[in-house]
């Protein structure tokens, strides 16, 4: 079936608006559809010069035609077509560097509502694209349509690499050192599912002695148990629940594609995303001195201040997946972490995996003795936060403004009358860091919200007083 049949007339040419600074991201019907899905699979291939493309899908239930249809836009354009069938986002990028591809494509929208869907894309060697390298040329190339005719069409294959991710996931721990642990897993809407089978498998075959209690297991496109994103307070408690009913070690929940991992403590406690970076940036450092650690610029202190205890370096990058993972391949950081749950690996090409973490965190908590609970709490009390807490408001940048004006325009009390004098910093939204609390407030990449964080030092109530501060301004009109 071909999608794309004319070009556009020059005065008629699409404009586009479903690509964001890092992916492609949209409500289906005008903004994405199978034919927008053909044009950009076809521009891809073209202005990549691709001889073979792998491409997967989430399990949302237009993945599959939307997957169709960049399928045949890539092979139109002459390149061949690996599909590894319904996937999570990192089994793409582990596709991109494990095969001789020259990139790879995974149809998803994340933890967006059910009407959305988008793409996420990598190069050869799972290298990111994004709008500052290739994404702006493959979008300008979808909407003018100035596409050239191939020699030969492509061809479509069907693969499965699970068995191969899989043993590349767990070549990051020593299974047979691994306490016995019962592990409440949440694979929100059933996408995560297949993974986690394959590893309780290989774990019994080996009599490693890890239990998993599975909830929401079976893939299922039309989200029964809400949108797939753990961050959503209301999503958190079917596994918090589970966790204290079996009486878990663990409780783990994944969003809509599994790059990402929230963890839930032995009591059932949400345990905030930020903290697992400053879990993992201390385990990877104690084995290898000197390393250097990424981190974005919401939620700060914690990371630093474990980074350099340990001796490593810690650098600040943008908020996104594809700016962290250029930023990890400049620096050759050797792990690099998200408040928002998302971790990326040197040894898994840069890229992104919500499977690699908490694998991560039974080993440290099999050679520590210590529960979750005990390894975070410290940590927590030191630089409690707010979590990121979501609004939706008329004005995005106006509310933004009025908060930069509230604290740092010198007609405010800590500039005439001698006080402290905040830093500022615009390189991703708006981070204001007094001595003693911080806020980072700036807007979604890829949703009409506004985004804040606030934390602070060994003072919790500081955290709250600021929050409904804020909140109060950015909702003056």
């Amino acid at each position: 079936m071909r999608y794309f049949n004319k070009p556009l007339r020059a005065d008629k040419c699409c404009k586009l608006s479903c690509f964001t600074a890092y992916d492609v991201r949209g409500k289906l019907g005008p903004e994405l559809n199978e034919d927008i899905a053909y044009r950009i699979g076809r521009a891809f291939a073209q202005h990549l010069k691709a001889r073979c493309v792998v491409i997967g899908g989430d399990n949302r239930l237009t993945s599959e035609k939307l997957k169709k249809a960049v399928s045949h836009g890539i092979m139109d354009a002459g390149a061949n077509v690996i599909d590894l069938g319904m996937t999570g986002t990192e089994e793409v990028y582990f596709a991109s560097f494990h095969l001789d591809v020259d990139g790879g494509i995974e149809i998803t929208a994340s933890h967006n509502p059910k009407n959305y869907n988008g793409m996420k894309f990598v190069g050869r060697g799972a290298k990111p694209i994004s709008s500052d390298n290739e994404l702006a040329s493959i979008k300008a190339l979808a909407e003018s349509q100035n596409f050239t005719s191939a020699r030969k069409r492509g061809t479509l294959t069907h693969r499965s690499l699970l068995n191969a991710y899989r043993d590349h996931l767990l070549g990051f721990i020593t299974p047979k050192k691994l306490s016995p642990l019962r592990l409440v897993v949440n694979a929100g809407n059933g996408a995560a599912g297949h993974v986690i089978d394959t590893i309780e498998t290989q774990f019994l075959s080996n009599d490693i002695p890890i239990e998993f209690i599975k909830i929401h297991h079976r893939p299922d496109g039309k989200f029964p148990h809400g949108i797939p994103n753990p961050l959503l307070p209301e999503n958190r408690e079917v596994t918090s629940q589970a966790v204290r009913e079996h009486h878990a070690d663990m409780g783990i929940a994944w969003d809509g594609d599994f790059d990402r991992c929230f963890f839930f403590d032995g009591h059932g406690d949400f345990i905030e995303g930020y903290y697992i970076v400053g879990l993992l940036a201390d385990a990877f450092l104690h084995q290898h001195p000197g390393e250097t650690i990424i981190h974005d610029p919401r939620l700060t202190w914690n990371t630093i201040d474990i980074v350099k205890t340990a001796g490593g370096v810690p650098v600040s990058s943008k908020t996104g997946h594809s700016f962290i993972k250029q930023c990890m391949r400049k620096e050759n950081a050797i792990y690099g972490g998200e408040m928002s749950a998302h971790h990326y690996f040197r040894d898994f090409a840069y890229c992104d995996s919500g499977m690699i973490p908490w694998l991560l965190l039974i080993e440290l908590i099999s050679n520590t003795g210590n529960s979750l609970a005990e390894l975070v709490e410290e940590r927590i009390a030191a630089f409690p936060c707010s979590g990121e807490l979501n609004y939706k408001v008329a004005n995005v940048k106006k509310a933004i403004k009025r908060v930069r004006n509230y604290y740092a325009t010198e007609e405010q009390s800590w500039y005439t009358d001698g006080q402290e004098v905040p830093d500022l910093d615009d390189i991703d939204g708006l981070s204001i860091t007094f001595s003693d609390w911080r806020l980072n407030l700036r807007a979604s990449n890829t949703e009409p919200l506004l985004r804040l964080n606030v934390e602070a030092k060994n003072d919790r109530q500081l955290v709250r007083k600021h929050v409904a501060e804020i909140e109060h301004i950015i909702r003056e009109h």
